[in-house]
């Protein structure tokens, strides 16, 4: 007799950014000289001083179950980040540290929505936001964009989009896959729709330190009290820190919605580790290490970012925008006649060149390339991209 899997583990899709950094690795492993573009996190190491703050936690024995909502100080210290950077108005029991980022917008999904709830999403998406409605049972209502409207949506858009089904709103401004960085105007725009129409945002923040040029990152979050209730903002420790292994995110929300995500965690997760919460304090206390290990990481990847936008630029056929956040790119390669799918795939096999289709974002028309690696890696990288685009015709 075989048994059967529950229809979620069956509905489910594996993330085809992991699975483009496994296929590379696992070449690499093998002997092959591969350029991989495919790693959603920054090439540089955690910055020693955090790290010296969790050694120090795990040799002080803070290795036992906390309160699952966080570790007290390091929800005080987010208090203060937010009031300071973001200009949040919050108390502590409004904060909630799970398991990391992704984590964090499940929780956020699970506290607001039910089976047949509608939730709208813009593309292109990071690609874990359609799958994690699959745990609630909500419907994924898309939004086109593209590169001729910078990757935006428009307040009509959005209104349009709306139903009574409709429950939450997923804005993710700096964006994952493009780089884009809503303006304030835009967001208030944005906002004052779900206002009138009583929709949640879920608003990811999880790349507002990683700005390039005059790009200012906004959380709508900020704009009024009555958005304040509205709006979930989730980020992280991953990418503005480099750490990614410690898996520690972040939530934001009103009291109802912050006691309903602990309660969820609770039962899923209980606290996000321990002496990892120390060392995420330790980056929030230390002000000024902080900002010098943020501001050297953005200063390397915004020469890598011209430099790779110059080089995809240089190639016939290749359009790209310049991103104003994050660390990728996403050029369009319509022009070639493929799926972005059998371009990836082809791009790896003849040339040993990884990066995500466009389709895991939901659209097929570009490419994603990460340039958190190093300038050697992207100068071969481009050159064989070069290549290949040419022999395509």
């Amino acid at each position: 007799m075989k048994l059967e899997l529950s229809g979620l583990a069956e509905e489910l899709s594996p993330s085809p950014t992991l699975a483009v950094d496994a296929k590379a690795k696992a070449l690499i492993a093998a002997g092959e000289d591969v350029c991989g573009f495919g790693p959603g996190e920054p090439d540089f190491d955690t910055p020693e001083f955090i790290k010296e703050a969790c050694i120090k936690a795990l040799r002080d024995g803070k290795t036992k179950y906390i309160n699952v909502a966080g570790l007290p100080e390091l929800r005080t210290a987010l208090v203060s980040k937010y009031k300071e950077d973001n200009k949040l108005s919050i108390k502590a029991e409004q904060v909630v540290v799970s398991p990391g980022g992704k984590l964090s917008c499940l929780l956020a999904i699970l506290a607001t929505c039910n089976a047949g709830d509608e939730v709208i999403i813009p593309t292109p998406y990071w690609v874990s936001y359609p799958e994690m409605l699959k745990f609630a049972g909500a419907k994924a209502v898309f939004i086109e964009t593209s590169d001729k409207t910078n990757f935006k949506i428009t307040p009509d858009q959005f209104k349009e989009a709306i139903t009574p089904k409709t429950k939450l709103f997923i804005l993710n401004s700096p964006s994952n896959p493009t780089g884009m960085v809503y303006t304030r105007k835009e967001l208030e725009a944005i906002a004052a729709v779900a206002l009138e129409h009583g929709v949640y945002i879920m608003s990811d923040e999880i790349y507002e330190y990683l700005l390039y040029g005059k790009a200012e990152h906004h959380s709508p979050a900020s704009f009024s009290a009555e958005m304040a209730e509205l709006v979930i903002t989730v980020s992280g420790f991953s990418k503005s820190f480099s750490m990614t292994g410690w898996r520690l995110g972040t939530l934001v929300a009103n009291e109802r919605i912050a006691k309903a995500v602990a309660k969820i965690q609770g039962q899923m997760t209980s606290n996000a580790t321990t002496f990892a919460q120390y060392g995420a304090l330790a980056a929030l206390e230390n002000k000024a290490e902080s900002k010098k290990a943020i501001d050297g990481m953005v200063k390397v990847f915004n020469e890598r970012r011209l430099m790779m936008l110059k080089g995809l630029r240089s190639i016939p056929g290749v359009e790209c925008l310049e991103a104003e956040a994050a660390f990728y790119l996403f050029p369009k390669i319509a022009s070639f006649g493929m799926s972005s799918t059998d371009f990836a795939t082809k791009l790896l096999e003849e040339e040993k060149v990884a990066l995500v289709p466009g389709m895991a974002f939901g659209t097929d028309d570009y490419v994603r390339l990460s340039y958190a690696t190093s300038n050697e890696i992207i100068n071969k990288g481009l050159e064989r991209l070069g290549r290949f685009c040419q022999r395509l015709g």
